[in-house]
């Protein structure tokens, strides 16, 4: 069977046009957060803070990673506040003996699970009820404080109309691909999830590094719109109340919480798998943008392969050369922002890997979401 030349003119053509759409994301979007610089303020206000974090059977965690919030250099009002959630193994003991030597660390202890409210959501949204001070910074158990400055750092981006801050949850560099992996993977997110709030469409937030303000949660009646779906405690929560110009971001390698990446190729895809089952209530316009993205993405290298062989590999690589130039110049700077600078000799190989990464995780927009406490 002998296929038309006309065929492959239009895959050429729609080449062409995912190339044109990548572009475009490139230099509307991304280009933002990679040339972000945070404005010098005349006058800085150090807040009273209350540090969130809720842990279930994290013993070995709290013992690890407590330590890195608890001892941060900030000496105005601050508070810990530990939700222990129905754990089995020795955390009341362990938060207990650190409780000993920081008197600014508050244990709220749950024995009972939340009926017909699935995931962190209780036991988050009762640590925040619990914190003293407006001002709510969350992170995970399993997440430690990239440095002593981290506090002060986070609370520092607040102004009189922010009541959100986005931060970047990163993972701790280890040997070996899959490593990697995971930390492109999430440096790809954040770029979106900064460059979207920087455009002025915040959409979400990542629960390892995140504040808001306590009178935002209250306002929306904290997670009750969203309290049958086992995720989205930080990004289907952002999704309804970030605006505009209630929302601003860090990227200050200080203000950074480093966690443990998974170690196994199956785990990870769980995460994925957990984590992007929310993304069919994202707001239409969110929905749009960031399908528009994927869509154009997944299609870059199969139809660069069919216009290399079947139309003219001269103008093929010509036009991916422009895609290539821009993500050369926007991924260093974009990297290097985000302290992830030594993954930019990988960033080819990163890009055509996110063709199959797609074809894995697809499958979550369908699939039900897990139950289980995360």
């Amino acid at each position: 069977m002998i296929i038309p030349d006309i065929v492959w003119t239009i895959c050429f053509g729609l080449f062409c046009t995912v190339i044109a759409i990548q572009a475009f994301y490139y230099l509307y979007f991304f280009r933002r957060m990679a040339y972000y610089h945070n404005k010098e303020k005349e006058v800085s206000v150090e807040h009273p803070v209350s540090v969130v974090i809720c842990a279930r059977d994290e013993a070995h965690n709290l013992v690890k990673n407590l330590p890195g919030v608890l001892v941060q250099d900030y000496p105005t009002t601050h508070e810990v506040v530990l939700v222990n959630d129905n754990s089995t193994d020795e955390s009341k003991y362990v938060i207990d003996e650190f409780k000993r030597s920081f008197k600014n660390l508050n244990m709220i202890e749950l024995t009972q699970e939340a009926k017909m409210i699935s995931g962190k959501k209780f036991p988050l949204s009762m640590g925040i009820k619990s914190a003293k001070y407006e001002i709510v910074l969350l992170t995970d158990a399993d997440c430690v404080p990239a440095s002593e400055n981290w506090i002060r750092k986070m609370q520092d981006a607040y102004d009189e109309e922010t009541e959100i801050v986005l931060g970047y949850g990163a993972y701790h560099k280890k040997p070996g691909l899959l490593n990697k992996l995971i930390r492109f993977e999430t440096f790809h997110t954040a770029m979106q999830y900064f460059s979207y709030a920087l455009a002025g469409k915040p959409y979400m937030g990542v629960g390892r590094n995140l504040s808001y303000k306590k009178e935002i949660f209250f306002k929306n009646k904290g997670f009750s719109s969203i309290n049958q779906i086992p995720s989205g405690d930080d990004d289907l929560f952002i999704n309804q109340v970030a605006t505009a110009t209630n929302t601003a971001v860090l990227m200050d390698h200080d203000a950074h919480t480093l966690s443990d990446p998974k170690n196994t190729w199956g785990e990870w895809m769980m995460q994925k798998y957990r984590h992007y089952t929310t993304g069919k209530y994202y707001k239409p316009i969110h929905q749009f943008l960031l399908g528009l993205y994927s869509f154009s993405l997944f299609f870059v290298y199969p139809l660069l392969a069919v216009s290399i062989i079947f139309y003219n590999w001269q103008l093929a690589l010509g036009v991916y050369a422009i895609r290539f130039l821009l993500q050369a110049f926007i991924l260093y700077k974009g990297m290097a922002k985000l302290n992830e600078k030594d993954l930019y000799p990988w960033f080819l190989f990163f890009d055509i890997w996110m063709f199959f990464y797609y074809l894995f995780t697809v499958p979550a927009i369908w699939k039900a979401p897990r139950k289980n406490w995360d």
